[in-house]
């Protein structure tokens, strides 16, 4: 999954950047106050793991 993709996701669900970082942004689920930091190249591939374990601390799934 592309970090694009995966921002799409998390802004369909509700979820808002809560800060900027140097390499990644912090993201927050307002619905159930999951954060997840995710990086900020947009075109750039996430690990699978890394994608799965950002969904579920978002509370996506």
């Amino acid at each position: 999954m592309k970090v694009g993709e995966l921002t799409h996701l998390a802004k369909k669900h509700g979820c808002r950047i809560k800060r900027h970082g140097a390499d990644h942004d912090i993201w927050i689920n307002p619905n159930t106050g999951g954060i997840a930091p995710i990086p900020r190249h947009q075109s750039k591939e996430v690990a699978t793991g890394t994608a799965n374990r950002i969904i579920k601390d978002l509370g996506l799934k």
